[in-house]
């Protein structure tokens, strides 16, 4: 599944006040990832004085641009002569169209991490790839999309929202093409290399530009166009993977694919508006008022409303540049940094990548007759993704992000627990041998193992030995009691990894995008939620890069449990240290870390009254409003 991290530290760069890029299924996530993962949801708050109601909708949302849209433009409109308020504004037929072109960033994003699960065995069997080659074929990528946000954040302020993403779209092109035609490991990795700048700049700009060219009231849900749509480029991708497997060539046409629609999206751009907010900035008011009213699709009568808009992204353009990195040491900044951070390296180190990269991988390892059927039954794992960072979109804001990560993560837990059980039937708690005969007739431990295959008639596993070109043949035979169907150890596998899948996609893979965007104040938001992104890249990277070596050493069933074993220290973390934010707007959110740094209160999270059952809503006062003690400790009313 880049924003703009800590310039000494971690380098990233990313527009002050931008949102973060989502996870592709949780990290590039994913991610994404994800997740390549990030949810946009809308939290209304209202607030009572003197008994007069004053509604507000903020946008706590990995958005993240410019809270100050979100007050109520209008409030007074019933007295002001009809005056337009923010209500009043819709997304004008015209945006939708250019934000399905943007979006298109979001799908090559999904598509470019999400092919290489069901391309990386045909790519092995071609180039007789060893465990590490592949780990760095799958990692590249990341690798690319950390050097793709160190440029994002300073060329999009630099020269604007749109030829950045025009530059993603010719990366995207060019990578493809490499991978294509790579004759080569050094070239394919290249390829590999190059996509990832272009998913690295996708991942930052296009949320952000989405997010700065829709009105308030509707930035949520139409920055989730492009979350949906990076979850949809991974289903797509893993579809065409399983009708090109066993066509020759089939990995080439995969990736060849994605240049189709960055070349849609590169003739399409240059007839589009640039982002209003770069054109404040650049000091063309007349211009930011064009695309405000152009995209709100509203007349020259509105012209106070758009007026009040452009203002609005003048304060906090100007809020912005008075923050530098040094004030995320502020004692109130500090709890909320380590949140932010660490929320971002559970979501990789919880191992979900492995079952976006790896998944064909994995199944082929639980004992799937061929690269085929491990290729079809991947869908199930992407679609299952996809279907529940839906449901989470929905049903966040009602349940409540810490509730859902605890009961989601305790899904993760059992499924990875489970999955590591099914793999001691499958293959047994074998680690790699120094020589294949060592295996004995293990034949599943065998067939685990690049350099062996299984000899039937003698029922134990041999080395295969080298071709004439220097590498090993690849073997492609399947164990004899598989050859008439796939054992239930193997559905077991199947049944686990996708119910982790699912938990994972209702909670990690969303809530740590979403509360590290309701955490931070305005003026410092991009630079925490930067630094929190880069922890999100290097977990990503690790994952990325250990996986195979891990099953290798410790065996695939310790390599889920190791996993495991890291959900359940992030589990006491959430219990212990991380707040319940929904329902409370981002005022009341930062208010408690500076209530907290004031040493009035230990640790809390905040559970208010509305609608009579739990929830938390600012404007249910101070009488509905209780404080818990976040250690399980007694409530304080």
């Amino acid at each position: 599944m880049a924003s703009n991290g800590v310039q000494e530290a971690s380098r990233f760069n990313i527009p002050e006040g931008a949102p973060p890029p989502p996870h592709n299924g949780g990290g590039i996530a994913s991610a994404g990832h994800s997740s390549s993962n990030s949810v946009s949801s809308i939290h209304k708050s209202s607030s009572n004085n003197n008994g007069n109601s004053n509604n507000s909708t903020a946008i706590g949302s990995s958005t993240g641009v410019d809270d100050r849209f979100t007050k109520d433009l209008g409030s007074n409109s019933n007295s002001n002569n009809g005056a337009m308020s923010e209500e009043d504004s819709s997304p004008s037929k015209f945006l939708y169209l250019l934000i399905t072109c943007l979006a298109i960033g979001g799908f090559l994003f999904g598509y470019d991490t999400g092919v290489i699960a069901g391309a990386l065995l045909p790519i092995k069997e071609e180039f007789g790839l060893s465990s590490q080659q592949q780990e760095f074929i799958v990692g590249g990528t990341t690798l690319g999309a950390i050097i793709g946000g160190l440029l994002a954040g300073a060329l999009s302020d630099l020269v604007g929202r749109k030829p950045v993403t025009l530059l993603s779209s010719m990366i995207f092109v060019v990578g493809a093409a490499l991978m294509t035609f790579a004759h080569a490991y050094w070239l394919l990795l290249l390829g590999r290399v190059v996509v990832g700048v272009g998913v690295g700049l996708a991942a930052l700009v296009v949320p952000l530009y989405i997010g700065e060219l829709a009105p308030s009231a509707y930035r949520g849900r139409l920055v989730t166009m492009n979350v949906l749509l990076i979850t949809g480029g991974q289903l797509v991708a893993y579809l065409v993977s399983s009708a090109l497997t066993d066509v020759n060539d089939g990995w080439r046409w995969m990736m060849a694919i994605s240049a189709l629609p960055a070349f849609l999206q590169l003739v399409t751009l240059p007839f589009l508006p640039e982002s209003p907010r770069f054109l404040v900035k650049k000091g063309d008011i007349s211009g930011a008022k064009a695309v405000l009213r152009r995209c709100m699709g509203l007349s020259d009568a509105n012209d106070d409303y758009i007026a009040k808009e452009v203002d609005s992204i003048r304060e906090s353009l100007e809020l912005s540049h008075k923050t530098r990195y040094r004030d995320l040491l502020r004692k109130d900044m500090r709890r909320p940094l380590i949140i932010a951070c660490f929320m971002q390296l559970w979501q990789q180190l919880s191992g979900f990548n492995t079952a976006m990269y790896y998944s064909a991988t994995i199944l082929k390892m639980a004992g799937f007759p061929n690269a085929k059927s491990a290729t079809l039954f991947s869908l199930l794992i992407a679609g299952t993704n996809m279907v529940m960072t839906m449901v989470a979109i929905k049903i966040i804001d009602r349940v409540g992000r810490r509730k859902i990560l605890l009961v989601t993560m305790v899904g993760m837990i059992a499924g990875l627990v489970v999955l590591g059980v099914a793999f001691i039937k499958i293959v047994g708690f074998t680690v790699k041998q120094d020589e294949c005969i060592q295996y004995g007739d293990n034949c599943a431990a065998c067939l685990t193992d690049d350099r062996c295959y299984f000899a039937d008639a003698m029922n134990t596993c041999q080395d295969m030995g080298w071709d004439g070109t220097g590498k090993r043949p690849i073997y492609t035979g399947v164990c004899p009691n598989r050859s008439q169907g796939i054992k239930t150890g193997s559905w077991v596998a199947l049944a686990s990894l996708v119910f982790y899948v699912a938990s994972y996609g209702l909670g990690l893979g969303n809530a740590p995008w979403l509360i590290q965007s309701e955490l931070f104040p305005l003026d410092i938001r991009g630079k925490a939620t930067g630094m929190a992104t880069a922890c999100n890249f290097a977990g990503n990277l690790v994952i990325s890069l250990t996986f195979l070596t891990l099953t290798q050493k410790i065996t695939a069933t310790g390599t889920f449990w190791l996993y495991a074993g890291i959900l359940v220290i992030a589990w006491l973390f959430v219990y212990f240290l991380v707040p319940e934010t929904a329902g409370l707007n981002l005022e009341d959110i930062q208010e408690l870390f500076r209530t907290e740094a004031a040493g009035e209160t230990g640790p809390t999270y905040v559970i208010g009254s509305r609608g009579g059952g739990e929830g938390v809503g600012a404007g249910a006062g101070e009488d509905g409003r209780r404080r818990r003690r976040g250690q399980g400790g007694a409530e304080e009313l």
